[in-house]
């Protein structure tokens, strides 16, 4: 990746963790931890990697995304909305009476939304249920797919895993948000996770582990995804809960919190222009 074409992308990322930040503070309440530590991988799938068209979200052969901790569903909202997916304005309707974003995501109302979300594990499945039709159709589109690293205690997780290694679905790849914390508490003290890496390996995944708030490594690892065919990929992202939003940030009690729109405008002002 070419330092412009970085530049562009953490750009973009400020301003989808700027958005998302005032998108849940206009409800006063959300799931705003989630949220923040995927945006730098949001920002570099839908402005630079995914084949999708704005105007056609439903065209046959774009990319897929399954963003399967569906509670992050506000910075996904941002980032269509960025992309021009849906109307800007949409996003201060989060949650609310008639709104088209719910808090969680549903494929049925927010154009762009590839599949509805929100009970942990369920997303991942479906994602390989995707990723297997494809490559039963002869599609070469991409099946991308978020899961969280608490998400990764559900048992369905892994019996997805197994089915899309024995499958050698090659043009799955996912991403674990391993940010070390799920709802109520670290995931070292709820279900230690380690060897995590080893894990999918043995499952017959390809496994890569990152920075996930490096964009230009995040880049590398799909490429480097891209450039094998025997096995679907898992991306390991190292992040941190409630990144870049300085009342939430690796804090306990972050998974879902309530904030005020002074918070709100004074996080915004510290990530700066």
């Amino acid at each position: 990746m070419d330092k412009g074409t970085r530049l562009e992308l953490e750009a973009r990322a400020k301003d989808i963790r700027k958005l998302t930040i005032e998108e849940i503070g206009n409800l006063g309440v959300g799931h705003i931890g989630g949220a923040m530590s995927v945006v730098e991988l949001l920002a570099l799938l839908y402005f630079h990697r995914m084949r999708i068209d704005p105007a056609r979200p439903g065209m046959e052969d774009r990319d897929w995304l399954v963003l399967s901790k569906g509670h992050a569903g506000p910075a996904l909202y941002t980032t269509l909305a960025l992309r021009g997916f849906f109307p800007l304005e949409w996003l201060a309707t989060l949650n609310k009476g008639g709104t088209r974003l719910p808090s969680h995501c549903d494929r049925n109302r927010t154009p762009g939304i590839d599949m509805t979300t929100g009970s942990l594990g369920q997303g991942f499945s479906a994602a390989v249920g995707i990723a297997l039709a494809h490559a039963m159709d002869g599609r070469d589109a991409r099946t991308y797919a978020i899961i969280g690293d608490g998400e990764s205690d559900e048992g369905q997780v892994w019996e997805a895993a197994m089915f899309a290694g024995n499958r050698r679905l090659s043009r799955l790849i996912a991403f674990t948000d391993y940010n070390k914390q799920q709802l109520d508490g670290f995931t070292a003290e709820v279900a230690d996770l380690e060897d995590l890496e080893a894990k999918w390996r043995a499952f017959r995944w390809n496994v890569l582990r990152v920075d996930g708030h490096d964009i230009a490594a995040l880049d590398a690892a799909i490429g480097a995804a891209y450039a094998q065919d025997a096995m679907p990929t898992m991306i390991v992202m190292d992040t941190v809960k409630g990144k870049g939003c300085f009342f939430a940030e690796g804090l306990p009690a972050n998974h879902n919190m309530s904030y005020t729109s002074e918070q709100a405008r004074e996080a915004v002002a510290r990530l700066g222009d």
